[in-house]
């Protein structure tokens, strides 16, 4: 496996640096067992400090579902460990837990439900929108592009192999509208808008500001749905995030520009903007530049922190739908804060050299990761190449900044 040969690589043997309980997202108690009569009542927002809100430790530990193991290992440094013995069973409950709640989420511009499980686990579920094979037309503006459940779960896996690990686990999953969202949904406004299309497939829509409509509905064969599971962050009453505009945000208008594609030097004053003049904040950022690059997504206006960690922390890579769009064209403009401000760190600028030799080519490596997806495959091979050949593109951009 070319995978398990490249988190044994040295480079993906860096260690993090110690955690103390500072740097912890949640202090928790040793001894309260987990207990689903509890964990759904009010005791758990009880507390004045969300720090003594949830309950684990080596006694009590194992009763934990893996969400709650997930949510209790989030550090200021990773939101999971390189080596998490965890993931395989958060990914197979994410793909196999019987679906006992489906509600619509509110905001946003597209349909997605958030799902609960037995164990008090929740998930977030964007539906397919778009065939494997099918390409965001070249006369769509990034801001009406479709979001695409694939791009969701090769997202997760490419963070992973960049070693960013900053983006939640998901996994594909085959959903019957019918038993698991219409049956069972308490949300009257998605139960409205359910009905029978004439070749007799099961079709829904929902209620959101783009692409909620009879003429965009989402419908099974005859009730299947593909969609992506993405596990939820701990809720924002016990975690709070703060959201920051992205710097490199783009105009989000049919034709104005945004100032950093108007202004040469536009780094230099960003250089000398809180949060982005102190600490790796930049650098932050840069990598996440990267990843978007990579799976060509356009739309990162915002990214998230856990404020517990204030500006010393982790960038987290949210909501990656409108990745994995177009794969015969490079937007070599997302590459903007990479070529402007010419700094990268040295862990990723020495990872993607690596990526790009022949052991561990990463259309290769990410190709590995999804087969093990239930939806695979998950990305149609173009997309797969076109991954090493942005990563030439992200190298070449390197060189000239090295070469100044």
């Amino acid at each position: 496996s070319k995978l398990a040969a490249l988190f044994e690589h040295p480079l993906y043997n860096i260690p993090i640096p110690e955690v103390t309980k500072k740097d912890k997202l949640f202090v928790v108690n040793p001894m309260e067992k987990f207990n689903l009569r509890s964990s759904g009542s009010d005791e758990w927002v009880s507390s004045s400090k969300a720090e003594t809100l949830l309950p684990t430790g080596k006694t009590a530990y194992d009763t934990y579902p893996a969400w709650l193991k997930f949510h209790v290992g989030i550090n200021r440094y990773e939101l999971y460990p390189r080596r998490d013995p965890l993931m395989s069973t958060l990914l197979w409950d994410l793909a196999t837990q019987r679906i006992v709640s489906s509600v619509q989420k509110s905001g946003g511009t597209q349909l997605k439900l958030i799902m609960m499980f037995p164990n008090y686990g929740q998930a977030l579920f964007k539906p397919m929108k778009q065939t494997r094979d099918q390409e965001t037309p070249i006369d769509f503006f990034y801001f009406s592009d479709f979001e695409r459940h694939n791009a969701e779960i090769a997202a997760f896996h490419l963070d992973r192999i960049l070693d960013f690990r900053r983006i939640p686990p998901v996994s594909g999953r085959l959903v019957n509208i019918t038993k698991e969202i219409r049956d069972i949904t308490t949300d009257k406004k998605l139960a409205k808008t359910f009905f029978i299309s004439p070749a007799g497939n099961v079709c829904f829509y929902g209620e959101c500001s783009y692409y909620c409509s009879t003429e965009h509905a989402l419908c099974g064969k005859p009730d299947r749905l593909e969609g992506s599971m993405a596990a939820l962050l701990p809720d924002k009453t016990l975690a709070k995030r703060r959201s920051w505009r992205s710097p490199w945000r783009r105009s989000y208008h049919k034709s104005k520009k945004a100032e950093w594609e108007l202004n040469p030097n536009y780094c230099a004053q960003v250089r000398e903007t809180p949060p982005y003049d102190r600490g790796h904040r930049l650098l932050d950022l840069i990598d996440m530049t990267v990843l978007d690059f990579l799976m060509g997504n356009m739309d990162r206006h915002h990214y998230e922190t856990f404020e517990k960690f204030g500006n010393d922390t982790f960038l987290l890579h949210l909501d990656n739908g409108r990745g994995f769009g177009t794969h015969s064209r490079d937007e070599l403009s997302i590459l903007a804060p990479l070529w402007q401000c010419c700094s990268i760190k040295k862990s990723t600028y020495l990872r993607l050299q690596l990526l790009a030799t022949q052991p561990y080519r990463l259309s290769d490596l990410l190709r590995e990761a999804l087969a093990a997806d239930p939806l695979a495959p998950v990305l149609a091979e173009p997309h797969l190449r076109a991954l090493d050949r942005r990563l030439g593109k992200v190298l070449v951009a390197v060189g000239r900044c090295l070469a100044r």
